[in-house]
């Protein structure tokens, strides 16, 4: 391909210069160049210790040379050994996590960062961080309260030992008079990741009936007990619970022998009290930060790391816990255990990874709340225990690390997430659990906002099926994340790109091909168009790390365990019509230091919410009453929305009544409001309070706004929502007083903008966007550079003005197409600006006769290289249409790169008997399916927004003969896709068939609909 290839060799491509490398940690670099805190990061799936670490060091040096700030440093083994045995050669043994071998490659890995500029995240054991390799008999390991029960008739006498006895250390024994009681099925469950039991016994228990009778138990476990005869009911059950160490593994596989904690695997810790955090840092102290490494990890890392809790019980459990309870809720917990472990809420095992496997018995109780109040005390409990076990591990990264500690806080266990958010120092949240939905991120981010918490991160795009990760479905997710509250993003993730036993090309693929991404250079969008996504991403988290948050409203939300699906809670339109952000908050949050009410906001430090929603289904408890009577006393609007809410419920049953009364009473107070369902927005523009960023649409805008203190610029981000749509935002507040200005996040460029208008109502901007396209404007003092702001803007352009530039010696010069719109531009300065004659200006034209060269990327002659990136080869086709490759019968299963090229006449061809004018043009590609770089005459142009592929490409133009080269990726899929049954992943075919999985189809790619050349006339504009 000579043609393509001497174009190549003149764009001087050099996609990315080097990664800022703070002097701090805490340096957020520029917008242009963000440094590597502010930048995305990978997380890096380590197989084992045993794999080549220079490999590892090369490998983290690429991210960075791509745009990445770093990695988060995961272990994998397998997922924790979850998907299978490593062969024989991978010996988990010698190079488990904190052996020798694992020091050499963390070691190496630290060191590609320091040598990079770049910061790194590490999980604090295998797989998701849950454990470390420890004895078996460590008091730090997880434990579980282990239930057994037997049913008696009526008259019946037990006279035995008691079930489950020597299953572990007795906890307690209870009987109890069951009422009445059924079976109940549960639903068949088709997941390789769930597993469902058939069903279990449900039993109605009378409250008064239970009785501690752990006293009566002898020292073998024998029981005498008769039961009177009954009036109602079907008759008694006795419930046994034992305390034992589970002995699950986040790291597990098969091995007979016991010499050192290494052949035990790794062993999930207790994370209901500190005793598990210490054992975490006593494994770090004694088998990591030796030899150097310590001081190495102070020096590039990060943040020390946990995932999500996919660990199993029958009951979240910790020694100690019945001492705890009593001590904080007044009452023994032991007569009530029949209920906690399996009640009338869901159990209190794992919420996700067990929603199926409740336990075999439920025990509901003959009150008004079924017994909820007691399952809430108990909660309340582990929320404490919990946090316990998060400030160890938060004290210990300050004043052994001075680092940071961040996790997954929470979720997927029997809590309220909410509560222990502003806890950690970096929360992390993740697009998968929570299915890109933005209220879901709310109600994580709101407590985080609240605390002060600088940095909210995301496990950004995983999904099902490998290797067909478009970057656009990437963008989507990040847009809604970043509205949700989210500024630091952890993609999920980056491969190492060696050889693995009985691995084929492509190599070592983390969740055996069915979850995304694998990111490396055997994607072709790697050196293609992925570095500019980085960029992009970089840039954005720069904007969101600048001063403050600014949240409009904060919405109260009370609940026993927070659902693992978190679903949307407010669902009516009003406020995301109007323009209005929020977040959620826990009354536990309104605990923190900064939640306090001056000047009508709360959290004046923070997010200033200028209202607190209370909505009709939520649970108030009474000290959130409390906190609400006394934020209205101060100032703040409280709006009870469709009627006043329910009550928690706790086992003080007197509670109930003195929250409802409480409830009653605030309701008729200043500052109070009632409103019906979806009337919040209409309230709030009734006493005089209006959105930061108001808008006017016919699509979905979401926004944040951001206000910096020391530089007086204020940030206002825009994402729309899947469709395209136009319309008006509306900036409120002292902002509307400075200069408005555009940061594109694609290229780094920031321009004034050229048209709005300053209103009574604040200033206001007309905006047209593209489906999941994200518009940053920034509100300063001085414009985009101290060298000052424009004199004069357009209040409002017609639709030809298709662009503009300005500089302080020209003034602005607007772009002018041939669409017939309105003739004039009408200034701030009262004074309107005739438009050329639309007939007179070049119009639209397409571009055809394109010619394809597709580069196959395909595996190499040895399938077990898993160093090649591809077997590469050309085939050339002639296009009339710009089509899919699933549709060109050469290509349906082809992956790689394709070489778009074809030419143009400049300037465009004439009229008959008129000439047409025209100064310069714009490139318009209506739809980017993966990646795209483009070249006019071999010069690289910046990079295109992906969701909005258009740029002006006046100075790469020259007289006659123009040519266009777009180099345009593909996802993997296709071509893996045609192999998949060849392919061996450690000596087993891809999880992806074997677990039963759907396979993905084939996926659109390379090049498609039309592209246009679209010209203008310059129009100057005064600025007297």
């Amino acid at each position: 391909m000579p043609k393509i290839t001497l174009l190549l060799l003149l764009q001087a491509v050099a996609v990315l210069g080097s990664v800022s490398s703070a002097s701090s940690k805490s340096s957020l670099g520029t917008f242009e160049n963000p440094s590597a805190a502010s930048r995305p990061r990978f997380r890096y799936w380590l197989p084992d210790a045993g794999v080549d670490a220079e490999t590892v060091a090369t490998n983290i040096k690429d991210s960075g040379a791509h745009g990445a700030g770093g990695v988060e440093f995961v272990p994998f083994y397998n997922y924790g050994g979850e998907s299978g045995d490593p062969p024989p050669q991978a010996d988990w043994v010698t190079n488990g996590f904190g052996t020798p071998a694992f020091r050499d490659v963390f070691r190496a890995a630290l060191q590609a960062h320091k040598d990079s500029g770049l910061l790194m995240d590490f999980a604090l054991g295998p797989n998701q961080g849950q454990g470390v390799p420890a004895s078996s008999d460590d008091q730090g390991l997880q434990w579980d309260l282990v239930p057994y029960s037997e049913g008696l008739a009526a008259n019946e006498t037990f006279n035995e030992r008691i079930p489950g006895w020597g299953s572990g250390e007795l906890v307690a024994v209870v009987s109890a008079h069951v009422l009445s009681q059924a079976n109940v099925s549960l639903p068949e469950v088709n997941s390789p990741f769930l597993t469902a039991q058939d069903g279990y016994l449900s039993v109605v228990i009378d409250e008064d009936s239970l009785t501690d009778i752990t006293d009566q138990v002898s020292e073998n476990g024998h029981l005498s007990l008769s039961f009177p005869a009954l009036t109602e009911g079907v008759g008694y059950r006795i419930f046994a619970y034992y305390q034992k160490r589970t002995l699950n593994r986040n790291l597990e596989f098969t091995n007979n022998s016991t010499a050192t904690i290494w052949d035990n695997g790794s062993y999930v810790v207790d994370h209901y009290s500190a005793r598990g955090a210490l054992t975490v840092i006593d494994f770090w102290k004694n088998h990591i930060l030796v030899d150097g490494i310590k001081e190495l990890l102070m020096e590039v890392g990060n943040c020390g790391w946990e995932d999500s809790m996919e660990i199993k019980s029958n009951t979240s459990w910790t020694p100690g816990l019945l001492e705890k309870f009593e001590q904080k809720q007044g009452y023994s917990l032991k007569r009530y255990l029949p209920v906690v472990n399996f009640g009338v809420l869901w159990p209190d095992n794992n919420v996700n990874i067990q929603q199926f496997q409740p336990g075999a018995v439920q025990s509901i109780l003959n009150t008004l709340d079924s017994g909820a109040g007691y399952i809430n005390d108990f909660r309340s409990v582990l929320e404490d225990g919990y946090r316990e076990y998060l400030q160890t591990l938060v004290d210990w990264a300050h004043n052994e690390l001075h680092l940071k500690h961040s996790a997954q806080v929470s979720y997927n266990l029997p809590m309220d997430m909410e509560v222990n958010i502003p806890f950690v120092d970096v929360p992390e949240c993740e697009s998968l659990q929570f299915g890109d939905n933005v209220d879901g991120y709310r109600q994580f981010s709101g407590p985080a906002l609240l605390a002060g918490k600088k940095v909210i991160s995301n496990e950004m795009g995983a999904t099902l099926g490998a290797y067909g990760y478009a970057l656009p479905t990437l963008l989507f997710s990040v847009g809604r994340a970043v509205v949700g509250g989210v500024n630091q993003l952890v993609l999920h993730g980056q491969s190492y790109t060696g050889d693995y036993p009985e691995t084929t090309w492509p190599g070592y693929t983390a969740f055996s091909y069915s979850t995304t991404e694998l990111y490396s250079n055997k994607q072709p969008s790697w050196d293609h168009g992925f570095s500019d996504v980085l960029n992009f991403l970089a840039k954005v988290q720069w904007t969101q790390r600048q001063g403050t948050p600014r949240v409009d409203v904060a919405i109260y939300n009370k609940v026993s365990a927070t659902n693992s699906a978190f679903p949307s809670i407010y669902q009516s339109d009003d406020l995301v019509n109007e323009g209005w952000s929020w977040a959620y908050l826990s009354p536990h949050n309104f605990e923190l230091r900064e939640a306090t009410v001056k000047n009508g906001v709360l959290g004046p430090d923070g997010p200033r919410f200028k209202a607190l929603v209370v909505t009709r289904d939520s649970n108030m408890t009474l000290a959130g009453v409390q906190y609400l009577k006394a934020y209205a006393a101060s100032g703040l609007p409280i709006v009870f929305s469709g009627g006043l809410p329910g009550v928690y419920a706790a086992a003080n049953g007197s509670e109930t009544a003195t929250v409802k009364a409480r409830l009653t009473q605030l309701s008729t107070s200043a500052n109070v409001y009632t409103v019906r369902k979806g009337g919040i927005a209409e309230k709030l523009a009734s006493i005089g309070l209006s959105p930061r960023i108001k808008v006017q649409t016919d699509g979905k805008w979401l926004t944040t706004w951001r206000e910096d203190s020391s530089s007086g610029i204020d940030y206002a981000l825009v994402f729309c929502d899947t469709n395209t749509s136009s319309g008006y935002i509306t900036v409120t507040g002292p902002a509307k007083n400075k200069v408005p200005y555009y940061m594109n996040a694609w290229t780094g460029d920031q321009e004034p903008v050229f048209a709005y208008n300053v209103t009574d109502s604040g200033l206001v901007l007309p905006v047209s966007l593209k489906g999941n396209q994200t518009l940053i404007i920034a509100f300063s003092p001085h414009g985009p550079n101290k060298s000052g702001a424009p004199k004069v803007h357009a209040v409002e352009a017609p639709l030809s003005v298709i662009g503009s530039t300005f500089d302080q010696r020209r003034g602005w010069v607007a772009h002018v197409t041939s669409q017939i719109t309105e003739a004039r531009i009408h200034l701030s300065n009262g004074k309107s600006v005739e438009l050329p004659q639309s007939e007179n200006i070049a119009g639209v034209f397409n571009l055809t006769k394109w010619n394809l060269i597709a580069e196959h990327w395909e595996a190499p002659k040895d399938f077990y290289d898993a160093n090649t990136i591809a077997r590469k080869y050309n085939t050339t086709h002639e296009l009339s249409t710009l089509v899919s490759w699933s549709t060109i019968p050469t290509l349906t299963n082809t992956s790689g790169l394709g070489y778009y090229s074809t030419s143009f006449q400049w300037p465009p061809a004439q009229r008959a008997g008129k000439g047409r004018l025209a100064d310069g043009a714009y490139i318009v590609f209506p739809s980017i399916l993966h990646a795209i770089q483009v070249s006019i005459n071999g010069h690289r142009i910046p990079p295109l927004d992906y969701t909005d592929a258009r740029a002006d490409i006046s100075q790469y133009l020259k007289k006659g003969k123009n040519e266009v080269l777009a180099v345009v990726p593909t996802t993997m899929w296709n071509y893996i896709r045609s192999i998949l049954s060849t392919i061996r992943d450690q000596g087993h075919l891809p999880g992806l068939l074997t677990l039963g999985l759907s396979v993905p189809g084939i996926l659109e790619n390379g090049l498609v609909e039309e592209v246009s050349i679209i010209p203008y006339v310059n129009l100057p504009i005064s600025q007297n």
